[in-house]
């Protein structure tokens, strides 16, 4: 069993950049396709990243194409979305996800979920 803990998340303003983390535990994360996905208020669960395990393949939403990197240490068994230019459009729980060998795009491909941490872009 994974267990995926993330951190980072914050208040920032408009512009500014932040990186969020995924530590797991449990197991090496070395065969799983890493991801990253948010749920604003009132809004479905929607995807924003996902690294193949890999590492060679990256999968972005159009919304934060350009802004959003994803990238992970499989020595630190860590995972991070580094985050530029950010909007208030942003502003959402961010999760960490992770699906064994194969990219996820949609919440049913995910096999393991983090707790979740807010990010918050004020205008």
């Amino acid at each position: 069993q994974v267990q995926l803990v993330e951190s980072g998340g914050g208040l920032v303003q408009a512009g500014d950049s932040l990186r969020l983390s995924c530590a797991a535990s449990g197991r090496s994360l070395s065969s799983y396709a890493m991801g990253w996905f948010r749920q604003a208020p009132g809004k479905e669960r929607e995807f924003v990243a996902c690294l193949s395990k890999s590492g060679d393949a990256t999968l972005y939403a159009d919304s934060v194409k350009g802004r959003f990197t994803i990238a992970r240490d499989n020595a630190k068994n860590t995972v991070y979305l580094q985050m530029n230019s950010l909007s208030p459009e942003d502003t959402a729980v961010y999760y960490c996800a992770a699906r064994w060998l194969v990219v996820m795009t949609t919440r049913k491909d995910v096999n393991h979920w983090g707790q979740g941490t807010q990010v918050t872009v004020s205008s």
